[in-house]
């Protein structure tokens, strides 16, 4: 479908097709807001392989990405690249890429059904400087990814504080599950959301991390 300075695609392989070249012909910016990895992977691939002399790249994404599957290594790619990358305290609310201020592209809602996401390509200029202006507002409020990584604790929830203290106090996953009063099961799950979070490994890595965690932040 298409409209005065904005075209409707459906589906990742529909944008890869046919705004593949906009991407990959980025000279001076590009910005990009996703609130997990897989939002813009299928476009990434397709983008410009060698940086450009001069250009800024600029990524945001919400606490998600830590959780997402692939979201670590992602984030250590895109870093050793050259891009910056901020953490936003919510997940952005519109995901979205501009390219050299001519150009952007937001991703529309997730279908329940399984339909094909739609992503408006719009070349408006108008449009295009509105949709930077609220990229750059959510980039001033977020926080450097490296900072970000020291301070763990905005991106856990209550749930995941309660497992934190558990794995500090190496309590077994029966013994703590009780004392929390969840099953076995959700104990479990909750424990492999914290390691992602944590960027640990192994459970001994995350209790290692967890009483370093403690040790400087009591009042957790």
């Amino acid at each position: 479908m298409t409209t005065r300075g904005i075209v409707t695609l459906l589906g990742e392989a529909e944008l890869v097709r046919r705004a593949g070249a906009l991407f990959a012909g980025v000279r001076r910016e590009f910005l990009c807001a996703a609130g997990e990895p897989e939002t813009w992977s299928a476009a990434a691939r397709s983008a410009r392989r060698r940086p450009v002399p001069g250009l800024v790249v600029r990524k945001l994404y919400g606490p998600g990405v830590f959780r997402g599957s692939g979201g670590e290594e992602l984030l250590t790619r895109l870093a050793e690249a050259g891009a910056e990358i901020r953490i936003s305290p919510a997940s952005p609310a519109h995901e979205a890429i501009v390219v050299d201020r001519r150009l952007a592209v937001l991703a529309g809602p997730r279908s329940a059904a399984g339909e094909p996401r739609p992503y408006s390509v719009v070349q408006e200029p108008d449009v295009v400087a509105g949709v930077r202006a609220l990229f750059e507002t959510a980039w001033e409020t977020a926080t450097d990814l490296a900072a970000y990584r020291r301070t763990p604790f905005p991106r856990l929830d209550e749930a995941e504080r309660a497992v934190l203290r558990s794995l500090a106090a190496g309590h077994t996953d029966e013994t703590a599950s009780r004392l929390l009063g969840v099953s076995l099961r959700t104990y479990r799950r909750r424990v492999a959301t914290l390691m992602t979070a944590l960027g640990a490994r192994s459970r001994f890595q995350a209790g290692l991390r967890a009483r370093e965690i403690l040790g400087r932040h009591p009042d957790t």
